[in-house]
């Protein structure tokens, strides 16, 4: 199934989807691949906010613009990749009978599954600014986000066979 429908699919069943992409098998080229993905777009979800940032502060942008690739590229994988271990120690914890693999499949599937919402939150931001608006996408936008996460570590912690979430 492509991408995109699979990210449409999350919005009305986030378990559901996250357990059709456990049943792939144990793919680290996957979870990456996705992790990457996401983290492009979050970093293009950026730009209009960057520019309107560069434009009020007449500041370059092209830094402004280096500093959120750097940070989004290169650190924000390694600290997403140290959140889902966190995860699923504390799923661990909790009775979660999953692995390593489904913990970090269910944060970076998340997170790639909810940028309609990061990238509207920077259109927001870019062309509005600052207010109830971007308040309103950006709480929309983690209050999805959370869901889905949840949701797909639950799918990702259960044994398997168990049906739900």
């Amino acid at each position: 199934m492509p991408v995109t429908r699979d990210i449409a699919a999350t919005y009305r069943g986030p378990g559901a989807v996250m357990r059709r992409l456990l049943s792939l098998g144990k793919r680290e080229d996957r979870a990456l691949a996705i992790l990457m993905a996401a983290c492009a777009l979050v970093f293009v979800s950026q730009w209009p906010a960057l520019s309107r940032q560069a434009y009020l502060e007449q500041v370059e942008l092209n830094s402004l613009l280096a500093g959120a690739l750097f940070g989004w590229i290169f650190i924000a994988p390694l600290l997403l990749y140290g959140l889902a271990a966190l995860s699923h120690l504390i799923a661990k914890v909790f009775g979660g009978q999953g692995d390593w693999y489904g913990a970090r499949l269910a944060l970076f599937w998340s997170l790639l599954a909810a940028t309609p919402l990061m990238l509207l939150n920077g259109l927001v931001a870019g062309f509005i600014g600052p207010g109830a608006g971007l308040n309103l996408v950006g709480l929309l936008w983690c209050a999805v986000f959370l869901w889905f996460w949840a949701s797909s570590l639950l799918a990702a912690e259960r044994p398997q066979g168990a049906v739900g979430a």
